[in-house]
């Protein structure tokens, strides 16, 4: 598998939003802003129903590791998303494919949608449906500085993996060298 890195540059996180939000139709937007926003594995977005968003806390039961994990999602993020799912059936997928009456949308065409996105940015780096947990997770630990937090949150065994993994190890690493001089 390929490493992916997360998008660090905020002006282009909230263009990548205005872009997808601007589209008549919103699945693009609702899977951006649910990756960005809950750092949940794609697996795991993708199996999101409409009730979901309905609850304050979300109870997921995470496909990868099989525990269940509640999760609070920003309010007003929530609120968002809850107004362009209004009219939709408890039920129904969050991110649902065009294919058939009610499926989710593949993993496979995630990473199209979020490939497309990063190629018309022309993002240094590798990105796919990793990339969204990872924009999370960087951003995160930047406002937040709480590595712990966010190991827990990502059900990392060490806070140096979750580090590793959001790249801020390799950015720090990046700075000093480009500091030093013998």
């Amino acid at each position: 598998m390929k490493y992916v890195e997360p998008i660090r540059d905020p002006e282009i996180i909230n263009d990548i939003r205005n872009r997808l939000y601007a589209k008549a139709d919103k699945r693009d937007y609702i899977l951006f802003q649910l990756g960005v926003n809950t750092g949940l594995r794609i697996s795991d977005l993708l199996q999101l129903r409409v009730h979901h968003l309905k609850k304050r806390v979300m109870h997921i039961t995470e496909k990868k590791t099989g525990k269940q994990k509640p999760f609070e999602m920003n309010p007003s993020v929530r609120r968002e998303l809850l107004t362009m799912v209004k009219d939709r059936d408890d039920y129904e997928f969050l991110i649902k494919s065009r294919e058939g009456v009610n499926k989710p949308l593949t993993r496979s065409m995630t990473y199209k949608i979020l490939r497309k996105i990063t190629l018309i940015y022309n993002l240094d780096g590798g990105f796919g449906n990793h990339t969204l947990r990872k924009t999370y997770g960087y951003h995160f630990y930047l406002e937040t500085k709480d590595v712990v937090a966010l190991q827990k949150i990502f059900n990392h065994s060490d806070p140096s993996i979750t580090l590793r993994y959001i790249g801020y190890a390799q950015d720090t690493i990046n700075a000093m060298t480009k500091r030093f001089k013998v």
